[in-house]
């Protein structure tokens, strides 16, 4: 264990010396350019999937447009920090209200596909009652449907496209940076920032969130505070994936931990969502006088998920903090992150 992690996060350089390194080696290459790029490649995606999403038939799209709306949100917010310009901040909250609007009917999908697994299996003496969870999560998704449609249809994404489109554009390399530099209107409230100190300082920032909140999901190993460590993971993931997109050395290894470790809390929000959402299905008191053993049959399918449910958590507890993997892609941010000995030549 303790030669995979020297190979993989042994001696890291800092942003500001690698980019300086690969803008010697390429003097044209220009860093806010490939952000822009990277953006604009986000958006077209999220944008291009609407029409698969609003057929309604598609789980797929709708997982990848909650993705691409996340990356493209990250996206922004490195090269806009806060105070955001209003402009952005308005793209920033209908990504998430898109994003919100597809929860529900995601989470439908996820679980429908686990309880049809469970069905395919034979000689189940709880069919029924997975039968019945059946029934519920797919009168549920079309619900969810109809509303996200709604929600969708207001918010006119076509328009919203144009405008992050005009934004995005503010980006594009001039002959006064000299290709370099962020180049955006300082009327948008946007600093002009050179992107190495930018990229260092929204690491600090989703770093320390994400380090925080693992913490706290180890006090107190509640869902609200694991569900947050996952939010964290996904914030800190999509940032490497653009600190991975310029070569940064030992981001790839950083990359891969961070997917096991959204693959696990992953895990753990499936089981959390199922059990909230049978507890909903039998809550009900029509439910439970009219069909009390069906009712009992599922409680005993919570208290089985339960146990599948502790199993995930346990196995995140054991990733993060004390894991050797964990103490490694921490001291690798920590070197990335290092400011140099200003007493050095």
């Amino acid at each position: 264990m303790e030669e995979r992690r020297e190979n993989t996060f042994h001696n890291p350089a800092r942003i500001a010396d690698e980019l300086a390194m690969r803008a010697e080696a390429a003097p044209l290459a220009n860093e806010w350019n490939k952000v822009r790029k990277l953006a604009q490649r986000h958006l077209n995606r999220f944008i291009s999937l609407e029409p698969k999403v609003l057929k309604g038939d598609d789980p797929d799209a709708i997982h990848d447009m909650r993705v691409a709306s996340r990356r493209l949100q990250q996206v922004l917010d490195l090269i806009f920090p806060k105070p955001l310009p209003h402009e952005v901040g308005r793209l920033r909250r209908k990504l998430r209200r898109s994003r919100r609007a597809l929860g529900d009917v995601r989470n439908c999908d996820v679980m429908l596909k686990h309880v049809e697994g469970r069905l395919a299996r034979r000689r189940r003496s709880d069919r029924e009652a997975w039968a019945a969870v059946k029934q519920y999560l797919l009168e549920r998704r079309s619900d969810s449907f109809a509303q996200a449609t709604r929600k969708l249809s207001k918010m006119n994404l076509a328009l919203f496209y144009m405008h992050a489109k005009e934004i995005l554009g503010r980006l594009k390399p001039t002959p006064e940076t000299g290709g370099v530099s962020h180049a955006l209107a300082q009327s948008d409230g946007a600093a002009s920032e050179p992107f190495p100190e930018r990229l260092t300082q929204a690491l600090v920032g989703v770093w320390s969130d994400f380090e925080k909140q693992v913490a706290v999901s180890h006090q107190e190993a509640t869902p609200p505070s694991i569900h947050a460590a996952r939010i964290c993971a996904k914030r800190l993931r999509y940032l490497l994936e653009v600190v991975n997109q310029f070569g940064i050395p030992r981001s790839s290894a950083a990359l891969a931990w961070l997917k096991k470790i959204q693959k696990c809390l992953g895990d753990w929000h499936d089981a959390e969502v199922l059990e909230q959402m049978m507890i909903e299905m039998i809550a009900k008191p029509k439910f439970l006088r009219d069909q009390l053993p069906l009712a009992l049959a599922i409680g005993k399918l919570i208290s089985r998920n339960r146990v599948t449910k502790q199993r995930f958590s346990d196995k995140y507890f054991q990733m993060t903090l004390a894991s050797t993997d964990y103490e490694g892609i921490k001291s690798w941010v920590q070197d990335l992150l290092a400011v140099p000995d200003s007493g050095k030549a």
